[in-house]
């Protein structure tokens, strides 16, 4: 069933022409006969129009234009031949709906005139000729302008139905093209956090782990216990880094897939990472200020990452000697974030080659916060950072030996 259905969809002038043609033969015999009809030039007319009429009908689906322009000169030659209606005058109702429901809005109010025009101009032509009075010429002229005018309602619902269904379509086709684009968009932002999240984990860690290697191979001659602590602390570094790789590479996993991974670092972890930095050689004082609280955990990852590639520069640009200053002021409205240095200031040498800094502009830039990076007018250099806490504050927390100061390091 649905091969025919398309077949008849695929051939509307097969199945026009087909359904044109018993009222050809009708017509045919309409004009044949010698009773109704006059002979002479007058039956040749109504061949003309007979034909008229039934090309048009054939032609209405597939030749619109052509089709009504036959249509309507064969409704004009009915003015001009003879009062006789013949069979395939049904295309006049066809050629309206056609018109109607896929002509151009032109098309479309022309052949509105039409449905009152042409019954009107074929009494006003024929009216006295067929023996109507008042009453019965208007009836049969209601008859016909309603019988063309629920042609073209039906054409005209149509035309509508179908450009509501096309703008459906559109908007449907809109959709997804953004939806796709916010897909590209969003895996774009991911790809970007998971970059700036590998590159904290990567350039911190192996920082370390080049820190402890370089004094390892100075001390494995003189002080070899030094050198093999040294040698432990790459190893333990080096694990570490390889849980926090594993960590965030799951994020490209299904989501099923990254249930039960390690959480994300916040300001919790901040004895650990200086116990770490302390174990690299860096000196390195916390001092907290205010009630500490447990902000979100957006607030809390961004501190912590601040604080992190904070102190990897240090490391590696601030000099052999240099110490750092952490201060955590958990403020009214907002955590601030201070990491400073006595080292080489803006004299450090640096390879323009890394993404901390953009990273730290990016995170503090989605919370609406402020950061400021440069030397230190005491000297060093000085990274401050302020986040706000958002609609949530946070809960206050017990407090930590971070709360109560400390220098560590060798």
């Amino acid at each position: 069933m649905q091969r025919i259905y398309a077949w008849l969809r695929g051939h509307p002038l097969v199945v026009d022409a087909m359904i044109v043609l018993p009222v050809l033969l009708l017509s045919a015999a309409q004009v044949h006969d010698d009773d109704a009809t006059p002979a002479g030039r007058v039956r040749y007319g109504l061949w003309v129009l007979v034909v008229l009429h039934s090309l048009g009908a054939s032609l209405r689906r597939v030749r619109p234009r052509t089709a009504f322009g036959l249509v309507m000169l064969g409704s004009a030659g009915q003015l001009v031949v003879s009062s006789e209606i013949m069979m395939t005058s049904i295309a006049v109702p066809m050629a309206l709906y056609t018109a109607a429901k896929i002509g151009s809005p032109r098309r479309v109010r022309l052949a509105l005139v039409c449905v009152f025009a042409v019954p009107g101009l074929y009494f006003a032509r024929w009216g006295a000729s067929v023996n109507l009075d008042v009453r019965e010429g208007a009836f049969v002229y209601s008859f016909i302008a309603i019988t063309l005018g629920i042609a073209w309602v039906l054409g005209d619902s149509m035309r509508t139905r179908r450009a509501y269904y096309a703008e459906l379509e559109e908007r449907a086709t809109r959709l997804e093209f953004e939806r796709d684009q916010q897909a590209l968009i969003a895996a774009a932002a991911e790809r970007s956090r998971i970059a700036r999240e590998l590159h904290d984990v990567v350039a911190h860690n192996v920082s370390v782990i080049v820190v402890q290697a370089d004094g390892a191979s100075r001390a494995i001659a003189t002080s070899p216990d030094k050198a093999r602590e040294a040698l432990e602390t790459i190893a333990k570094t080096g694990r570490e880094a390889l849980v926090e790789m594993r960590r965030l590479l799951g994020v490209l996993r299904a989501q099923n897939e990254t249930e039960g991974l390690v959480p994300q670092p916040s300001l919790r972890h901040l004895d650990d990472l200086v116990d770490q930095v302390g174990r690299a050689g860096l000196s390195v004082r916390v001092v907290v200020e205010g009630e500490p609280i447990d902000p979100s955990r957006t607030v809390a990852l961004t501190a912590y990452r601040i604080i992190q590639e904070a102190l990897t520069n240090t490391r590696k640009h601030a000099g052999p000697t240099a110490g750092a200053e952490v201060l955590v002021g958990y403020r009214r409205d907002a955590l601030e974030v201070r990491v400073r240095d006595d080292g080489r200031g803006a004299q450090a040498p640096g390879d323009g080659m890394g993404h901390g800094l953009i990273g730290m502009r990016e995170r503090v830039a989605m919370l609406g916060g402020r950061l400021d990076i440069g030397p230190d007018p005491d000297g060093g250099w000085a990274v401050h950072a302020v986040l706000p806490y958002g609609s949530t504050r946070g809960v206050p927390v017990p407090a930590t030996r971070s709360t109560l100061g400390k220098r560590t390091g060798s």
